[in-house]
């Protein structure tokens, strides 16, 4: 077994470690319930960790990860073409009007 990563939120480590399932990979998460103890112990400490059950999955599902965060990473802003609004990037529709940035 071999840590792959932490978080400070839980929620990111449920969401990799549902694309690892997702791609066969059996992961554990630890520190699940640390949350409740944040401030006695540093930080860091306290965050969920996610950990590979199969240490030669290692390496794929780093490389898995790493193209999530990639993916999540907004994009450049834009304006709607339908109301004329500005959108920061990690819009996928506009926020006003709820328009498809691609569709003229």
């Amino acid at each position: 077994m071999k840590k792959l990563t932490s978080a400070a939120s839980l929620i990111t480590i449920n969401h990799y470690k549902n694309l690892l399932a997702a791609e066969g990979i059996a992961a554990e998460i630890r520190n699940e319930h640390l949350g409740s103890i944040f401030g006695e112990m540093p930080f860091t400490e306290v965050w969920p960790e996610l950990w590979i059950q199969n240490d030669l999955d290692y390496d794929r599902a780093l490389q898995l990860i790493d193209a999530a965060i990639v993916d999540e990473s907004p994009a450049a802003p834009w304006r709607c073409r339908q109301c004329g609004e500005d959108n920061e990037g990690q819009f996928a529709v506009c926020w006003n009007c709820g328009a498809n940035p691609d569709v003229v």
